[in-house]
């Protein structure tokens, strides 16, 4: 079952980005895997790939196909992906609007995203 997800304008255009850079045809898309993890809640990897994994279900964004495996599906219910680009992070972030707040500090003075907001470098981008 697909979660209810919103992927906003900024999220689609670079996810639609990376597919098209890939050059792996029609059929291909981006696979979001997302884990429990971090500060934030979220740990997430994606790449682009030619057709989805066993146990994916495509949620269709437009005409762009983004490839979740199960766990992934669960935790996204309700969450809101957009992209931010700012001097000092740019990625995909996740807002869950019913996560808690982070209850770590940080003391290497690097920012902190908000309570329920995950930032996911590009760096994390893998073909496959």
């Amino acid at each position: 079952m697909l979660p209810n997800v919103i992927v906003k304008a900024g999220a689609e255009k670079f996810m639609r980005r990376m597919v098209r850079f890939a050059g792996l045809g029609a059929e291909a898309g981006f696979r979001l895997t997302v884990t429990t993890g971090g500060c934030s809640g979220y740990s997430a990897e994606f790449t682009v790939e030619g057709t989805p994994r066993d146990g994916d279900e495509v949620l269709p964004v437009g005409d762009l196909n983004v490839f979740l495996p199960a766990e992934s599906r669960l935790l996204l219910e309700g969450v809101t992906i957009d992209f931010a680009d700012t001097p000092s992070a740019s990625g995909l972030s996740f807002h869950n609007p019913n996560a808690g707040a982070c209850g770590c500090s940080s003391s290497s003075g690097t920012s902190v995203p908000p309570p329920g907001v995950a930032t996911v470098d590009i760096s994390a981008i893998r073909r496959t």
